[in-house]
């Protein structure tokens, strides 16, 4: 796996829609860790997953409903959350915003 570049710039990093309402931009990554900003609209969904990486999240901006493990919470800027290895996981965008993501190893199949 390669690395990314040592500066990321908002205006150069490639945005990629992943679902309806939902856009993905990688903001740096090694075979240990990536950085990832999701951009939700009002009402789009991170349907229920999970996958063998750790997982960190930052609200940037927004309100979600953000449900682990069959656990919900309300989550606002300024909050976070963390799932597990192998955890259930996914979010309904309650105000339209951004959330920051961070994933150990690297998210391969986001490359």
């Amino acid at each position: 796996m390669k690395q990314s570049k040592e500066f990321i710039l908002n205006n150069g990093t490639q945005i990629e829609i992943v679902a309806p309402g939902t856009t993905r931009q990688i903001l740096g990554y090694d075979e240990n860790i990536m950085l990832v900003k999701v951009s939700f609209e009002t009402g789009a969904i991170g349907e229920m997953h999970s996958h063998p990486h750790v997982q960190s999240s930052y609200i940037d901006s927004g309100k979600f409903e953000v449900t682990i493990d069959g656990k919900k919470q309300v989550l606002r800027k300024g909050d976070g959350f963390f799932v597990p290895s192998g955890k259930i996981h996914g979010l309904i965008c309650l105000e339209a915003g951004a959330v920051i993501d961070a994933f150990t190893p690297a998210r391969e199949d986001f490359l």
